[in-house]
């Protein structure tokens, strides 16, 4: 009698431990998942591979790598993949890790003397980790406008003599808030340590070993350049092809400057779903099982549900070394995403079931492809209840749109209904100083003040009278939404001393980070 019911607990908790809709999707219907994705609205190009149990179960190009020449998407296709270029860089310093030449906890001021922080405490504890896991105690994206948009002439030594002049918003280790620039260190700690440049480190130590055959580093190091996607957006409801996103400095790359196609991003994902081990029968091994453990491990804490919401029922949300770590439906989810005006993406791995996921994509409006795709292919090998992610990212981003555009229209009545007749421009010119972001200057042309940065040329626009002391400047660059607000600060005699600044729209990229500037007038 026990025995049976025993037997009978057993099946019955084989039964209900299964995910109940549990299932894989096939190609064809990868194919109508991202049919749909696109058919939204305009979208130029999506790659996505899914690897499972060491084998490629789909790998495939949708659309075009360009709007104006309409050729074709296919998985060699070198998109941007951004800041899944993390992942790389926490690997390279794990080798390193592995190699003996440097340890996870030591200082930063160990290998780079001149790294200083914005408090002296700070600066002398600061660990590599500190480096990678977003707790430095700076806000969202500090310091991003010195690259964003492209063009400028900032470098590493720019980066590394930034940090001491920007201001913490919350105590060391205490806080989760993305940062770029610490990345870049990163890329400065494996250059010093290993004595190659980040690129070439992760290209001759990382990808061909793994056979990534045609990525590279950053976009300046492809040679041949005949199948890779060109960044898009939308304008109108019609795609609008916009330049590739480059960098003056080869090292800045660490952050997010990779260009990799899925066919080479599968050997990537495979490697990581194996623990660092690679090759037939996995008898080569990147990086050391311990250290790669050590990148899936959760380092800083971002959320936690004690009684989690379904489908997931997800109850921590974390960071690791270059990974976004929680749990779904009962598994480990380690995940991805990344940006760059034009290119979206997003690389997902669930270990427990040896699945991995890959999606880029080459437009703005790619959420609908980024984001929905691979949540669909996600939740089949989960086993949650079929969602239509489609239609509800569509919902979302279309009333986030809405009352951003409501917002920023309100903004551009204002300017169009402003008297200005009262505005003195020359109160207003001159050469102003930020100590992170460098000089910039207000000029008069045309009767008409503008405003441009004398490091990064591409911040340069028109100014328009706002209300007080105000102004809306509208930038020649406009590859992506970031018009911006200019307070101006005046003396006892209405001469303009400060500049305070903030982007117009509430959907503005963290990048752009113009309310970190503490622009002081030095000069006329």
């Amino acid at each position: 009698m026990k025995k049976t019911i025993f037997l009978t607990l057993s099946i019955v908790y084989l039964v209900i431990s299964q995910p109940l809709f549990s299932q894989s999707y096939s190609s064809t219907q990868i194919d109508s998942i991202v049919n749909k994705a696109m058919s939204v609205m305009p979208n130029a190009g999506i790659a996505v591979a899914v690897v499972k149990d060491n084998k490629i179960v789909h790998m495939k190009g949708y659309g075009v790598s360009s709007a104006n020449n309409n050729q074709k998407v296919d998985e060699n296709t070198l998109f941007a993949i951004a800041s899944n270029s993390k992942a790389f860089t926490t690997t390279a310093l794990g080798m390193l890790v592995d190699e003996g030449k440097l340890n996870w906890l030591d200082k930063v001021v160990d290998y780079i003397p001149e790294f200083k922080m914005y408090d002296p405490y700070v600066t002398e504890n600061f660990n590599i980790q500190d480096l990678l896991t977003h707790r430095s105690g700076l806000g969202l994206g500090a310091g991003d406008l010195m690259f964003f948009p492209d063009g400028s002439d900032f470098t590493v030594k720019d980066v590394l003599n930034s940090f001491q002049y920007q201001k913490p918003v919350s105590a060391f280790r205490t806080k989760y808030d993305y940062d770029n620039l610490l990345y870049v260190v990163a890329g400065e700690v494996v250059a010093r340590v290993s004595g190659m440049p980040w690129a070439e480190f992760v290209e001759t130590r990382i990808m061909k070993p793994l056979g990534m055959q045609k990525s590279v580093g950053v976009y300046q190091r492809l040679k041949d350049k005949s199948n890779v996607a060109f960044p898009h957006a939308t304008e109108n409801g019609k795609l609008k092809q916009l330049k590739h996103y480059t960098k003056n400095d080869e090292s800045l790359g660490a952050a997010g400057g990779i260009y990799a196609s899925v066919n080479d991003l599968s050997k990537w994902l495979i490697m990581n779903l194996n623990n660092g081990a690679y090759g037939k029968d996995d008898e080569k091994q990147l990086i050391s099982k311990k250290n790669h453990a050590e990148l899936w491990k959760p380092h800083t804490n971002i959320g936690f549900n004690v009684v989690p919401e379904p489908p997931y029922k997800t109850h921590f949300n974390a960071y690791g070394l270059g990974w976004r770590l929680n749990d779904k439906a009962g598994y480990v989810v380690v995940e991805h995403t990344g940006g760059l005006p034009g290119m979206l993406s997003r690389t997902i791995l669930i270990p427990e079931l040896k699945l991995g996921i890959v999606v880029l994509t080459n437009t703005d409006s790619g959420g609908y492809g980024f984001w929905t795709v691979p949540n669909t292919i996600m939740d089949a090998y989960l086993g949650v209840e079929k969602k239509d992610w489609i239609t509800e990212v569509s919902d979302r981003l279309q009333k986030n749109n809405t009352e951003s555009d409501s917002i920023t229209k309100a903004v551009w009545e204002t300017v169009a209904n402003a008297k200005s007749n009262h505005v003195n421009n020359s109160n207003f010119v001159g050469t102003y100083k930020d100590n992170w972001f460098g000089n910039i200057k207000i000029f008069e042309k045309d009767n008409k003040l503008w405003f441009t940065s004398l490091r990064s040329p591409k911040l340069t626009g028109k100014m328009h009278f706002y209300q007080a002391n105000t102004f809306a400047i509208k930038w020649d660059y406009q590859d992506m939404p970031a018009d911006a607000l200019a307070m101006f600060t005046l003396d006892e005699n209405g001469k303009a001393i400060a500049i305070k600044m903030k982007g117009i729209s509430p959907n503005i990229d963290f990048s752009y980070d113009f309310q970190d500037l503490d622009l002081r007038r030095v000069g006329e």
